[in-house]
């Protein structure tokens, strides 16, 4: 385990009920941080909280839906009374309309909701924190969807390179306060939100042959690599869109 010097720190992961969320949050109390968890899903939300307290961390749950501004307040609210501050903040709740037709308006609209307007109002609420206790790292999850395109989603698209241009902004608006901004994004990555893709063997192997290093990539990988942007390691590091995708965008 490598150590990124998080100890007595306090990090807040949204999506954490499962795939990169939980594994971010089991990093981050692996290295030593205080926990707050957020989902929709209660359920895994809490069974990665559980899981957390049998490694021997410290972590609390809360239900965010990231969409709704009250509940990304109460949210940040909860990590401060629990904790007493906020120093990391992993804005990773999103979702994947692989089976849908994201051209219709409920789909649309919630990517938009969810993906893009639930970063901004994280973001937005993490700040206000670290802007008073002089500093943080905030992380957001994008895509090399926000960096190139597709031709069959559009709303994960937009959504994923507004994440971008978010993280831009918030790096310089918040520079000078002390608090550094970047995104991670992740290619193709085997979670539960992956599934479905993932379920025929004619696109796994499609999606192998098209990464460069011959396989998808794991969690965890992706864990790592948000730990060491929240950490003094990259501490010159901010508003960059790290990609992590086996090269398949190298091309």
């Amino acid at each position: 385990m490598i150590d990124y010097g998080l100890q007595g720190k306090v990090a807040l992961v949204t999506g954490a009920a499962g795939g990169i969320g939980r594994a971010t949050a089991l990093a981050f109390a692996q290295s030593g941080a205080s926990v707050l968890v957020s989902d929709v899903n209660e359920s895994g939300g809490r069974e990665t909280v559980g899981l957390i307290e049998q490694q021997g961390g410290r972590a609390a749950f809360q239900r965010c839906d990231v969409s709704d501004g009250e509940q990304v307040k109460e949210m940040v609210s909860a990590a401060v009374e629990l904790f007493g501050r906020l120093d990391c903040a992993f804005n990773n709740a999103g979702i994947n309309s692989i089976t849908a037709d994201e051209y219709e308006d409920d789909v649309w609209q919630r990517s938009l909701g969810i993906n893009l307007s639930g970063v901004m109002m994280c973001m937005r609420e993490e700040a206000k924190v670290m802007v008073e206790q002089g500093g943080g790292a905030i992380v957001n999850t994008a895509s090399i969807n926000g960096l190139v395109g597709n031709s069959g989603q559009p709303a994960y698209v937009a959504t994923k390179h507004g994440v971008v241009g978010l993280t831009r902004h918030g790096a310089l608006k918040w520079a000078k306060q002390g608090i550094r901004v970047n995104a991670v994004c992740p290619g193709v990555i085997e979670t539960a939100m992956t599934a479905p893709l993932l379920a025929d063997d004619g696109t796994r192997a499609l999606l192998d042959s098209m990464t460069p290093m011959g396989r998808l990539g794991q969690a965890e990988e992706i864990a790592q690599a948000v730990l060491w942007l929240c950490s003094d390691a990259s501490s010159f590091v901010t508003g960059h869109p790290l990609v992590i995708d086996g090269g398949a965008t190298a091309f």
